[in-house]
């Protein structure tokens, strides 16, 4: 080969060389004691097998000082880090294209906070208001605990009056303490609360029907009142559980110029009297016998006059001999005071057995803006048709109870998040008059019932417009006579998918339901669910009444769409064992007295 040609080609392996990208082959830390080596390589952001750039050593280095300054470790040194090219054992010499990082930390003693001097603007904001600051004297100076505390101060301000505080760090002076050769700093923190500012003026926009009163009244706001920013971010829950309104955006704040705060509620008022109805009509099963109507009449009306009393009137044909009646009104808040009183008849015809009638009172007394207590009594009476054959006792049963309920739901119709939880307890004294040829000395006697109920419902957020919801709820009712106008119903669209409305009889039932809803709009979403149920009824041998037990599955999907009528559910469901063709269709609006 020609002299000249080997030169042209050294020289051309030499230049490529030169300008092929040099890689990261791997990175050594050593040094470190505090922190270990995946965190420093984290915090460096160097990869293995990424090209290398002269100025990556020293990004590197401020990147790990900057994350140590975070724990407080503000003197941190990195004096033995260095490059070095890789040695090629096939070629017996260094591969300049074959790097290896030396990262030597040296993370020395942490920087102890000495002191910290609060600067204020105004000598209202008193001292005591910061003594989450001197928790943080004689501890390591870190940037997540120092930013908590300001923010927490803030959050403070901002809810006892002062909306438009600042609050910053003026200096921090570094410095050794020759004694004991710590790192010491001391902090001067700048407070400027800013005016302080109240709700003196309150504009409404929007509720064409709605009283302002009302809502001022579930804001439980009056003029004057200190600025909050809580509760601020706290009145768009509590004006959608009015169930008036469309779901109420944020209010706004701002002050005049003559400092007068001015806080604007924007609504928009939704239809609240709703009504939901299905007629279906069963001819006659023999020639001459007449046809009978069948179906659900449901009419709600929960603002009456702008003033946010409610009634309800649901009549419901369940078949040829089977109906319910019931009527409910509600009068808000007695004389201005947090106190509900609530009515209510309802009345039950089962097939040819018997009627049941009972009529309900209650005082609700609302404790705070998401947590209510109300006491309750009530007559209940159990009517025998006159025919040939036993069903139920002639009664009469009085009850008092009381109901305890926490709801922090932020919709009461589409909630992603909070919970709902309903707790009762009911004392019954039963008196059983006939028919006198089944009395016992046993039934003669006042027979004393008692009712125990727990719903616990939980909504949680998982992703954006994806929801969870969970529902446990349990029933029990004890004594030592039960009859079947006395038991707990199981089986629907309120409670056990699946199966049909009421469909188990028990003293003792429990139902859960999971679903995953997927939001489409605020109020209208498309779920999938699961379903459990349980029953239970003793056995009672002077009766020939067998024990009854039983656990049963659900599930199936559906859709909640928001109309003008309300809030319209539909859903699909098949129990456990059934077909495709077998599936149930629960439908209807969901209403909420």
């Amino acid at each position: 080969m020609p002299p000249l040609f080997k030169y042209l080609i050294f020289s051309l392996l030499i230049f490529t060389s030169e300008f092929l990208p040099q890689t990261i082959q791997s990175v050594e830390v050593i040094d470190n004691r505090i922190f270990s080596r995946d965190e420093l390589l984290q915090w460096s952001g160097i990869n293995i097998g990424s090209s290398y750039f002269p100025a990556i050593l020293d990004s590197a280095k401020a990147r790990i000082a900057f994350a140590l300054s975070g724990y407080g470790y503000f003197n941190s040194s990195f004096d033995n880090s260095s490059v070095e090219y890789l040695f090629d054992q096939t070629f017996g010499r260094t591969d300049s294209q074959k790097i290896k990082i030396i990262l030597s930390v040296k993370e020395n003693d942490p920087t102890i906070i000495n002191n910290i001097m609060l600067e204020e603007n105004d000598s209202i904001i008193s001292r005591q208001l910061f003594n989450q600051f001197d928790l943080l004297e004689g501890r390591i100076f870190s940037r997540d605990d120092l930013e908590e505390d300001i923010s927490e101060l803030i959050n403070f301000l901002e809810n006892n009056g002062y909306p438009f505080a600042k609050i910053r760090i003026s200096s921090v002076y570094f410095f050794t303490d020759t004694s004991s050769n710590e790192y010491l700093a001391d902090i001067h923190i700048k407070i400027d609360p800013g005016l302080k500012s109240r709700i003196d003026i309150v504009e409404i926009e929007g509720n064409n029907s709605t009283k302002d009163y009302v809502i001022l009244r579930e804001l439980r706001l009056n003029l004057g009142d200190e600025y909050s920013q809580t509760k601020l971010e706290e009145m768009p829950k509590r004006l959608n559980r009015l169930r008036f309104f469309e779901p109420v955006e944020s209010p706004l704040y701002f002050l005049t110029s003559d400092n007068k705060g001015v806080l604007i509620i924007k609504l928009k008022e939704k239809q609240t009297n709703n009504f939901d109805g299905i007629i279906g009509y069963i001819p006659g099963n023999n020639e001459g016998e007449k046809g009978t109507l069948t179906g659900l009449v449901n009419v709600s009306l929960r603002n009456l006059f702008g003033t946010g009393r409610a009634a309800a009137v649901r009549w419901q044909q369940f078949n040829r001999f089977s109906q319910e009646l019931e009527l409910k009104y509600l009068e808000p808040w007695i004389f201005g005071y947090p106190f509900n009183i609530s009515g209510g008849l309802y009345q039950r015809k089962q097939d040819s057995s018997y009627v049941q009638r009972k009529l309900e009172g209650a005082v609700e007394y609302l404790a705070a803006e998401d947590i209510s207590a109300s006491v309750f009594v009530s007559t209940e009476s159990v009517i025998p048709s006159e025919n040939d054959f036993f069903t139920v006792y002639n009664s009469n049963s009085v009850s008092t109870g009381i109901n305890f309920k926490i709801d922090t739901r932020d919709d009461p119709y589409s909630p992603t998040e909070g919970l709902l939880i309903l707790n009762s307890y009911s004392f019954s004294r039963k008196k059983i008059s006939g028919p006198f040829q089944f009395l016992t000395p046993e039934l003669k006697r006042n027979i004393n019932l008692q009712r125990f109920s727990l719903s616990f419902i939980w909504f949680h957020q998982i992703f954006s417009r994806q929801v969870i919801a969970l529902s446990l709820n349990g029933r029990e009712l004890r004594g030592n006579f039960f009859e079947q106008s006395d038991l707990f119903r199981l089986g629907g669209a309120l409670s056990l998918r699946g199966y049909r409305e009421e469909q188990f009889l028990g003293s003792r039932i429990g139902w859960t339901n999971l679903e995953y809803r997927l939001l489409l709009t605020r109020r209208t979403f498309a779920f999938l669910f699961f379903d459990t149920g349980y029953y239970f009824r003793q056995e009672d041998l002077s009766r020939n009444i067998n024990k009854t037990e039983g656990f049963k599955i659900g599930y199936g999907l559906g859709l909640n769409i928001e109309t003008t009528l309300g809030v319209l559910g539909v859903s699909f469901a098949l129990a456990k064992g059934d077909s495709f063709s077998e599936g149930k269709i629960h439908f209807g609006i969901i209403n909420e007295f």
